[in-house]
């Protein structure tokens, strides 16, 4: 199906924010997105228009919300005050197009908790290795192999030792401890969506192997808290050298996630990364 987008949306800067980690450039303008246990193949077609491998109604039920286009993030963007807050006007738009996917939260935990202390591609191919030791295998739309992103109880079924395969290190114990955890119903994340950030983020640090920049991501990217604030080391560098007194939290909620991202994505480039 063909639709047209007329807010912000940029597939390259989306895919390079950061937030996931099981998207593909097929090839020139086209994405291949994996997402639970569903793919997507999207295309540019220019003019704002986009071309989706789904139908009407799997748009309408899943991919619509998962770009979150209900939300209008042209007006997150005005709310910026270009005289008081030059840099982060400066940032919005050069981040302009990115916008906060609605993940699956399970999958957006296991995913940052498999993050810390690692590049992007490291952790993709974790990712994948962890999808394809327990996911369920698929088909995509252009006949491609695919493996679902594993639920709790196929991750908890698993021993330290089958994770070796998966390059986690360290992080093993964690991912293998909060699939458990999740199994026998002792954090429940659909119950985390209901509440205020803050306290969101409260209850996913209480996770084990959880800290607080693991438990801003997961709230931001997988339970949708768009008033989340992760903070790592560019986001830091960033704070000390253009809010020296301290990040205004309260100025811009209920949006400093999505005002963090413009804040990485625009520092990162200034220095070349």
């Amino acid at each position: 199906m063909i639709i047209h987008i007329y807010d912000d949306f940029d597939l390259k800067k989306i895919e390079t924010s950061g937030q996931c980690f099981r998207w593909t450039q097929a090839e020139d303008d086209t994405w291949r997105i994996l997402s639970g246990s569903s793919c997507l193949y999207i295309s540019v077609l220019g003019d704002d228009a986009y071309a989706l491998d789904c139908s009407e109604e799997d748009f309408f039920s899943r991919w619509n919300a998962y770009f979150d286009l209900d939300e209008s993030y042209a007006s997150i963007r005005a709310r910026i005050d270009p005289e008081s807050d030059p840099f982060l006007h400066a940032a919005a738009e050069h981040g302009r197009g990115i916008r906060i996917l609605r993940q699956d939260s399970w999958e957006t935990l296991v995913s940052f908790i498999i993050s810390q202390n690692r590049n992007i591609p490291a952790i993709q191919r974790s990712v994948e290795k962890l999808c394809a030791l327990c996911g369920e295998r698929n088909i995509d739309s252009r006949g491609e192999e695919y493996f679902a992103f594993p639920s709790p109880a196929s991750i908890a079924a698993l021993r330290a030792e089958d994770l070796a395969a998966c390059r986690l290190g360290y992080r093993d114990k964690y991912v293998l401890r909060a699939a458990k955890d999740a199994e026998a119903g002792l954090f429940d994340l659909k119950a985390m969506q209901e509440t205020p950030c803050a306290e969101a983020v409260k209850e996913l640090e209480k996770i084990y192997g959880v800290g607080n920049k693991v438990a801003c991501c997961a709230a931001l990217f997988g339970l949708h808290c768009l008033d989340a604030f992760p903070r790592d080391v560019w986001i830091n560098r960033a704070l000390k050298d253009k809010y020296p007194e301290g990040w205004p939290l309260e100025k811009y909620t209920p949006y400093n996630g999505v005002y963090q991202q413009y804040i990485f994505a625009y520092y990162r480039a200034l220095n070349g990364k």
